[in-house]
């Protein structure tokens, strides 16, 4: 269920993203499981964006090791996506991203969940703590400041 901070000005990282058709399934509307790529696409263009990701490069990554999410109102093609991204906590090798989209042409809450990264080696995929400079810049978004 929303409430009063469920609003986009709520999360310090945005993001708009196109819906595309293949999006919408039978029904004519979004279906449940493309949320999930829009989720990925958020925290992945966040975390490219601001040289925590380096595709190919990068000998620190994140595995999803959790995901949820509310579905709270229908959407479908064509609608501009805007997706907001938090952070809600940052552990020793994990950080929690709370994620809501909104609807661009009325600001309806459409769903809002979060994921779990565990940060790891990329070779070896055991855990590795989270760096200073990380950590500053994912405290930006736990702050709700942008950074």
């Amino acid at each position: 269920m929303a409430d009063k901070h469920d609003t986009l000005a709520a999360y310090p990282y945005t993001l708009d993203i196109q819906t595309r058709w293949n999006d919408n399934d039978q029904y004519g509307h979004i279906n449940n499981a493309v949320y999930y790529t829009y989720f990925d696409t958020l925290v992945n263009n966040f975390l490219i964006e601001n040289g925590l990701l380096v595709l190919g490069e990068s000998e620190i990554i994140g595995l999803v090791v959790e995901t949820q999410c509310q579905y709270l109102a229908p959407t479908s093609y064509p609608e501009t996506i805007q997706a907001g991204l938090r952070v809600g906590k940052i552990g020793n090798s994990s950080a929690r991203y709370e994620i809501g989209l909104f609807k661009e042409s009325d600001s309806t809450l459409i769903a809002k969940g979060y994921f779990v990264h565990v940060y790891v080696n990329e070779k070896t995929r055991r855990p590795a703590p989270i760096s200073d400079a990380r950590r500053d810049i994912l405290q930006a978004l736990h702050t709700n400041k942008k950074p």
